[in-house]
């Protein structure tokens, strides 16, 4: 088993982050560097300009100036960015032209292809369809109704336990706690270990060097007892009456039940970071987007019955997932730009999510928009997130029992971000809550 994992890591970014140039911290100070460079040096493949948060001028360029752009990373090599709205949608519903299939390098810039680890976001029809069949029932309207008065109960008792007038991490003891007890129900997995699922989820995507694994050594350790512990759940449930857990979903599935180890093991990395990565980052950017925002975090306050249209707003805003990748199946005019058979497509969901032409003010964070589910956070066509509806949930529940207990929740520090051009997330946000109503 061990052989077979290691030989597996493809999913992981197999680089140090030592390869990228150190960024001006200042947006001001990018803003004038980007505007310097010609077009066709422009670059947006480096994981540390998320984690300072200064992509913003890079991607406002590529829009402006030239929204189907090639790039040759020192990391990644040839890459084209695709960067409006309205071309992301184009290529994620053409999934015969541009393909998400692991071999060909997958569904992240950093794949090669190479040692593929397959899940179903990484297939292509009609292989795609059937295992992505066999795990939709867990977020079926009925099953989400069951869900409702578990997540919140949960959701209340992290919130009284939370301390006030002390400074403490939004991040650890709020966003990590309710999405890992989300996921180990999903997964029927033991809640007293359920920070594994959280550590699994980070080391999945993390980079070498970037504060969460040290080397790439270290990624297949992990991982290799994560597939291990996950290979035995399948095992026992394979054996037993078929669940209403994930496990049991794909063991039992038609289609998915011969399934070979390394393909499970690579639906296990989905569906972990799937279920973590874009309500955990979500509830903390809330927090730091109505902090940055103080009129719309008066008017939630004053009209709760925004929380669902903030919530969209905020999956928007976070764009939780900053790209996903396709791969050309044959030559391909686009836009009036040739993409060749094998390139790399990257679909920037962070700059579609910002694109003048499709959303009004797109830069301002505006909870009571007209239309405030228009964001492509969530992919479009066939590869649409399972999980939306889940995601929202939570994160509508956990700002309803806010509201219900709290003033204000004031962000007392810079928020650490993590890097990577892949996951837009948190690692820390200092917090502090002065009272209780």
């Amino acid at each position: 088993m061990t052989d077979t994992i290691a030989a597996k890591t493809s999913v992981a970014p197999n680089y140090n982050l030592s390869v990228f140039e150190d960024p001006p911290t200042s947006i001001e100070v990018v803003r004038e560097r980007v505007a310097a460079l010609p077009i066709e040096a422009v670059d947006v493949a480096n994981p540390k300009l998320f984690h300072h948060d200064v992509i913003a001028p890079y991607f406002e360029r590529l829009r402006r100036e030239d929204p189907v752009h090639y790039a040759v990373n020192k990391v990644y090599g040839g890459y084209w960015s695709i960067t409006k709205y309205n071309d992301i949608m184009a290529i994620d519903t053409n999934h015969k032209q541009f393909s998400s299939e692991a071999s060909l390098g997958g569904i992240t810039i950093f794949g090669d292809g190479k040692e593929p680890l397959p899940m179903f976001i990484a297939m292509d029809p009609p292989k795609h369809d059937v295992q992505r069949k066999a795990v939709t029932p867990i977020v079926s309207p009925t099953n989400l109704k069951r869900l409702e008065p578990l997540i919140r109960e949960r959701a209340a008792k992290i919130l009284d336990a939370l301390p006030i007038g002390v400074e403490f991490d939004w991040v650890d003891k709020v966003s990590i706690e309710l999405t890992a007890m989300t996921l180990a129900t999903l997964f029927d997995f033991p809640q007293e270990e359920r920070r594994k699922l959280t550590r699994w989820s980070d080391v999945a995507t993390a980079v070498p060097g970037g504060g969460v694994i040290d080397s790439r050594e270290q990624w297949v350790e992990e991982m290799s007892e994560c597939f291990t512990t996950f290979q035995k759940l399948w095992f026992e449930r394979a054996q037993g009456e078929p669940g209403g857990d994930l496990i049991s979903m794909l063991a039992h599935g038609p289609e998915t039940k011969n399934m070979p180890p390394h393909e499970f093991q690579g639906n296990v990395v989905l569906l972990i970071v799937g279920g973590n990565d874009t309500t955990r980052n979500t509830i903390t950017g809330s927090v730091l987007a109505l902090n940055q925002n103080p009129d719309q975090y008066e008017k939630l306050l004053a009209r709760p019955e925004l929380i669902p249209s903030m919530v969209s707003e905020t999956i928007r805003w976070q764009t939780p997932l900053a790209h996903m990748r396709r791969t050309a199946t044959e030559d391909v005019e686009f836009r009036g730009k040739l993409i060749r058979k094998g390139d790399k497509v990257v679909m920037w969901y962070i700059s579609g999510n910002r694109d003048e032409e499709v959303i009004a003010e797109p830069t301002r964070y505006i909870i009571d928009r007209e239309r405030p589910r228009q964001h492509i956070s969530f992919g479009y066509g066939i590869h649409r997130c399972v999980g939306n509806r889940l995601a929202e949930l939570q994160l509508q529940i956990i700002w309803e029992e806010i509201l219900k207990r709290f003033a204000r929740i004031e962000v007392v520090g810079e928020p650490e971000r993590v890097y990577s051009t892949f996951v837009r997330g948190y690692r820390r946000l200092p917090v502090r809550i002065t009272s209780r109503h």
